[in-house]
């Protein structure tokens, strides 16, 4: 398959130096280990995946874990996610999923900046120091609507089927590129 061929050679330009490794205590799950590429190497970017830079169907896969409940516009960032996907492509993340039929906006930002709509809730980054970071929505099921609007298909919520005592596994969102 073409995907598995291009995951293929994606990791073996890989080389051990290339990633980095820190060992953490997520206040989500409790003891971690992140794994990274190193920020050291050329082409890791840091951006905003509300207006991301890259041309439109670069990628076959996206990832990302516990995003996008902190970015202010999510309909544009899913927009983003699915521009720079090829037809075909899969998204495959996490964010915190509540059992309510529909998302519900906590913050938005507004012309003089950040408008609270209920009661500011905030996570911590561990790569930034555990420093707080806003929360703009607590994702209910309608996520699927939200994410076929902005022109995925197939999109599957799948819950884990085990439980670990020291960690808070989040069901895994995934969706494809239509």
């Amino acid at each position: 398959m073409k995907l598995f061929s291009r995951l293929r050679t994606g990791f073996s330009v890989l080389k051990p130096g290339s990633l980095a490794l820190r060992a953490a205590r997520c206040p989500f799950c409790g003891p971690s280990l992140f794994v990274r590429l190193n920020d050291s190497e050329a082409g890791v970017r840091c951006e905003d995946v509300q207006a991301l830079t890259w041309p439109d169907a670069s990628f076959d896969l996206v990832t990302h874990s516990e995003v996008f409940e902190h970015v202010p516009d999510d309909r544009r960032g899913f927009s983003e996610l699915r521009r720079v996907l090829r037809r075909g492509g899969k998204v495959v993340f996490t964010v915190p999923l509540f059992d309510a039929a529909q998302t519900v906006k906590r913050a938005e930002l507004g012309p003089n900046g950040v408008v609270h709509l209920l009661p500011p809730a905030y996570h911590v980054d561990p790569f930034k120091g555990n420093e707080p970071v806003l929360v703009f929505r607590d994702y209910g099921r309608d996520i699927k609507d939200r994410l076929e609007q902005a022109g995925f298909g197939e999109v599957k919520i799948e819950t884990p089927a085990f439980s670990l005592q020291w960690v808070q596994l989040r069901p895994v969102i995934y969706a494809t590129a239509v």
